[in-house]
């Protein structure tokens, strides 16, 4: 009876040992399971916060890429209106270049025409100064020729005048063999009239020559 005792309390401690083995395993599964459950928690939390990360990079990145094609188009735009400028620039030096040597060339074109134009009036200074002293003279010829012909014009009216007075009584007088005083006065009055007459013409070689 005790033996019987014995062994139904042997195999009751046997049961009550393995169910309590049984629900310490089970135990200790539903603790790991936990443990599993929260790191799975905590890598898809991770992961999660990886994927937004990489979003965000990814987003970052893109603005940058996008950034990146604004400043590299601006920069294109901005050396194509440098070089555009640039080309504008060496343009209008070229230009204004082309124009200063333009002006030179005038500049030393109406240096050579005032220098020419200063010669001519300098030369016509000259020949005014040279016309109005061969003007004076002519005058002074003028005025010459002027009394010379007034002269002239007296010396021939009183040889026509002596001429018209002279009659043929006059002449049959000269013509007398004794009549040598009135030939010599005839002779005097008409060498003196010759003489007025050679005085009061013009020496045309004379005024040529002057």
């Amino acid at each position: 009876m005790k033996h019987g005792l014995s062994l139904a309390s042997v195999i009751a401690l046997l049961l009550v040992s393995t169910f309590g083995q049984a629900d310490t395993m089970e135990e200790r599964l539903r603790a790991q399971l936990r443990s599993t459950a929260q790191q799975l928690q905590q890598v898809q939390s991770q992961q999660a916060q990886m994927t937004a990360a990489k979003a965000a990079a990814d987003a970052e990145r893109d603005a940058l890429k996008r950034e990146l094609a604004a400043l590299s188009a601006r920069e294109k735009t901005q050396r194509s209106r440098a070089e555009k400028r640039e080309s504008e620039q060496q343009a209008l030096y070229a230009q204004a270049e082309a124009q200063v040597n333009d002006s030179r060339q005038q500049a030393a074109k109406l240096a050579a025409a005032l220098q020419t134009l200063q010669q001519q009036a300098n030369t016509l200074q000259s020949d005014g100064v040279t016309l109005k002293e061969s003007l004076k003279e002519r005058e002074t010829q003028l005025a010459q020729c002027t009394v010379k012909n007034a002269q002239m014009y007296r010396a021939g009216r009183e040889l026509l005048s002596a001429y018209e007075a002279f009659g043929k009584g006059d002449l049959l007088a000269i013509r007398q063999p004794f009549a040598g005083k009135a030939r010599v006065e005839f002779d005097e009055h008409a060498q003196a009239l010759g003489d007025r007459l050679y005085q009061s013409q013009v020496q045309a070689a004379t005024v040529s020559n002057k």
